[in-house]
């Protein structure tokens, strides 16, 4: 049998490394190129993020399906109702499921009880009030800016904030729609 050569050895070595170096660099610069890719295909992130919370009371005549316009006093309960009807509740409830909300979140009408946020059954309501606001606009505003107000007893910046811009303009109404139905 012969005896391997030195130099062939070398070589084996030196391919080992090549290789060693080529796997060291590729796997880097691949993790560095998917992130990129998909922190900026989000192109719609600017486009989406719309904050509609003063639509309500800028809107009031948008209401034109009641013919009669009484006393200022009502223009509040059609901008409510408004607001709640721009999104189909059925469908909130998919986004509710989908975007992890039940994990934190007690609320009957999504069967979740997570305890880490405020229970939705009731303290979307009591809130708006606490808050002067119509139930809608502040849900809406409460889940594109969650800081804004921030129930008695949690504490700040533990919901994610970036529910404004990975949510769509529809998936946001559908979703206020579905809370503010189950919000007594």
């Amino acid at each position: 049998m012969a005896r391997p050569n030195r130099r062939e050895a070398r070589a084996n070595a030196a391919e080992v490394l090549l290789w060693l170096l080529f796997f060291a660099l590729l796997v880097p610069a691949g993790f560095t190129g998917w992130a990129i890719g998909h922190y900026t295909a989000g192109g719609k992130r600017s486009v989406t993020r719309t904050i509609t919370v003063a639509a309500p009371t800028t809107t009031p005549t948008t209401a034109a399906t009641t013919t009669t316009a009484p006393a200022p006093a009502t223009t509040t309960a059609p901008t409510t109702t408004a607001a709640t009807a721009a999104g189909n509740p059925a469908q909130g409830k998919s986004v509710f499921a989908s975007n992890g909300c039940g994990a934190c979140h007690t609320f009957k009408p999504a069967g979740s009880s997570g305890s880490v946020g405020p229970n939705l059954d009731s303290a979307p309501a009591l809130d708006a009030k606490k808050d002067n606001m119509p139930l809608p606009a502040f849900i809406r505003e409460s889940i594109v800016s969650p800081n804004t107000y921030i129930s008695p007893g949690y504490p700040k910046s533990v919901m994610p904030q970036n529910f404004g811009s990975t949510l769509t303009k529809t998936q946001l109404a559908e979703l206020v729609a579905f809370i503010a139905a189950g919000s007594k």
